[in-house]
């Protein structure tokens, strides 16, 4: 899938990673004004970002304090460095951090990150501060979801989509549907059946154009929908068999609208607004309460907890993988004195008990090989498995009680998965290893 569509999942996992890094950013602080934040927008040139670094670094060369001087133009050299990994700027443009931060330990290290953002980024930005510049990536974020509009009446249709607070018009299609009256005598009902012959074929024009508009090869592109709409048309279309399935999904909200066209557009806009902002929160509802259903239906095709999670992962049992977004796991792999790999996932507080770390055959610690974030290691490893990876908040009641009582990690399964019977497995593999 390319770059520019990737579906509404994997969007929202490249929306966590960001949110990430402008947490590890924004907590950065360097020595002097050695941080540099280079933002390039679509369609920009390269070689004007690398002649305007050269230029910098020839201003840099004047700074009276040596070390600071230094540092400088040592991150434009990081910076050089990292643009010349690209012939051009990236559809989306192209973000660049590179300087010296001290650590909370009073060290100093290096930081270089450059990357795409998940969608077009138009700020050009270059900053030599004491600190990463982060607020473009913050706005990237405020305004992440599109919405469709549906505006129909008896005078015709329009479809547009709404992110943020940039709304765009798809298609327009004007209609002339005979209006009720109460002539025409014997041929009364004729006229009737004519007219309700003509409401029927105008609703299933608008569901053919709504697939159209908002199914890209075979996927919703959009977040959610709101039909509006002065007359019956938009509950018509709402319940009607012709109306497709993903889409009827998809429907968040129904509203009445006085007007048709753009301006009715506007008003839906405004009387959807506060469904919009907490339409992650339904979805969030959604997905968990899915998973409580497959719980309180006893149907075995759940797991929760990070043991059991990894399990279901490593088997190809694992669908949907929920996660809290804020879990605070590190994922340790450890070398054993038979020189095999040891994996295992601690707590901060768990971190603490060395115990954890020994080597069962020679009582000694393991050394670390590898550290990292678990969450980090499973947004770039779920795929491998063949699952889908959400990541949910605690803000929602249904979030919260996964949190607490889940412990922030689960999956729906594909199948049925005995996990007690894998343990004993697993024991007596370890009994029987030599």
């Amino acid at each position: 899938m390319s770059a520019a569509q990737p579906n509404e999942a994997e969007k929202n996992i490249e929306i966590w990673k960001v949110k990430k890094l402008i947490k590890r950013l924004e907590a950065a602080r360097g020595n002097g004004t050695s941080m540099i934040s280079l933002i390039i927008p679509p369609k920009d040139q390269i070689s004007r970002a690398a002649k305007m670094l050269a230029e910098e670094f020839g201003t840099a060369s004047n700074i009276k304090s040596r070390v600071n001087r230094l540092s400088v133009l040592s991150a434009i050299t990081s910076t050089q460095q990292r643009l010349k990994l690209y012939n051009k700027v990236p559809p989306n443009g192209l973000v660049v951090y590179c300087g010296e931060i001290i650590t909370s330990e009073g060290k100093e290290r290096k930081i270089n990150i450059d990357f795409e953002p998940f969608k077009p980024i138009n700020t050009s930005l270059y900053l030599c501060d004491n600190k990463f510049h982060t607020e473009a990536l913050s706005e990237l974020l405020e305004s992440d979801q599109k919405f469709g509009f549906i505006v129909m009446d008896g005078n015709g249709a329009l479809f547009g989509t709404l992110s943020g607070n940039t709304r765009e018009i798809l298609q327009k299609l004007s209609v002339d549907l005979p209006k009720k009256h109460g002539r025409g005598g014997q041929s009364a009902l004729r006229f009737a059946r004519l007219r309700e012959e003509k409401r029927h074929n105008y609703v299933r024009k608008i569901a053919e154009l709504a697939v159209q508009n908002y199914i890209t090869n075979d996927k919703v592109n959009v977040a959610g929908l709101i039909l509006a709409g002065s007359a019956d048309f938009k509950n018509d279309l709402n319940q009607s068999d012709m109306f497709d399935q993903r889409l009827q999904a998809k429907v968040i909200k129904v509203v009445d609208v006085s007007y048709g066209g753009e301006n009715g557009f506007n008003q839906a806009i405004e009387l959807a607004s506060e469904t919009l902002s907490n339409v992650k929160f339904v979805q969030e509802k959604k997905l968990i309460g899915k998973y409580f259903e497959e719980i309180s239906q006893d149907t075995g095709k759940v797991c929760y907890g990070i043991d059991d999670t990894l399990k279901a992962l490593e088997l190809g049992a694992a669908e949907t993988l929920i996660v809290y977004e804020n879990l605070d796991v590190t994922r340790h792999v450890l070398k054993s004195s038979s020189g095999s790999d040891v994996v295992i996932h601690t707590t901060k507080s768990q971190e603490e008990n060395r115990e954890l770390f020994m080597d069962k055959e020679t009582g000694t610690e393991m050394e670390v090989s590898e550290q990292q974030s678990f969450l980090e290691w499973l947004a770039e490893s779920y795929k491998d498995f063949g699952a889908t990876l959400e990541f949910v908040s605690d803000k929602s009641s249904e979030g919260n009680q996964f949190v607490k009582g889940f412990g922030g990690i689960g999956a729906i399964l594909r199948y049925k998965v005995n996990f007690e019977q894998l343990a004993d497995y697993d024991d007596e593999d370890e009994f029987y290893d030599d």
